[in-house]
């Protein structure tokens, strides 16, 4: 009988073990991953604001790419002509040319600056529609975390297709 005992704690240790991974799968959190760059790729939004940021910006873009064309060609003719200038000349040739350099270099940074400043309010409206849908799809689908950062993600957790296919208009 005292055989039974001693074995009694050894056998409930190995039958909770046996029923411990039901219980644990009951408490398992539901957790998806968004792949935020993916999703700035791929999503009708995103890419119909990259086209409106193209259509509102190549005017300028142009502008400035004749522009340093057009400094270019300027400073090639002073290299060929400058043996045959007096130096008063030259010196004039080369101040109008630094001075179209410096201009010719605000006007890339302003259009930089103004680009970057659009871009990141196209891109945030897109991605706060993103973030939306994606509180829609965990509150439906019972998710207790969806990360849009990670290290390493198995694919299987990846939701970022459900998301794309909501904001390009199919739930």
């Amino acid at each position: 009988m005292s055989f039974i005992f001693r074995r009694l704690p050894v056998a409930v240790m190995a039958g909770a073990l046996l029923l411990a991974p039901a219980a644990w799968a009951q408490d398992a959190a539901r957790i998806g991953f968004v792949n935020t760059d993916r999703l700035l790729r791929e999503a009708a939004p995103a890419k119909a604001a990259q086209a409106k940021l193209e259509q509102e910006f190549s005017r300028r873009e142009k502008e400035i790419d004749d522009a340093g064309q057009a400094l270019k060609n300027a400073s090639d003719r002073f290299e060929r002509e400058s043996l045959t200038m007096t130096d008063s000349q030259r010196q004039a040739k080369q101040r109008q040319l630094i001075d179209q350099d410096r201009e010719l270099q605000r006007k890339r940074r302003e259009f930089q600056d103004d680009l970057n400043a659009r871009k990141q309010e196209e891109l945030q409206q897109v991605l706060d529609r993103a973030n939306r849908i994606v509180r829609q799809v965990a509150e439906t689908e019972k998710y207790d975390a969806i990360f849009q950062e990670a290290v390493y993600i198995n694919p299987r957790l990846d939701i970022t297709d459900k998301v794309i296919k909501a904001l390009n208009g199919g739930k």
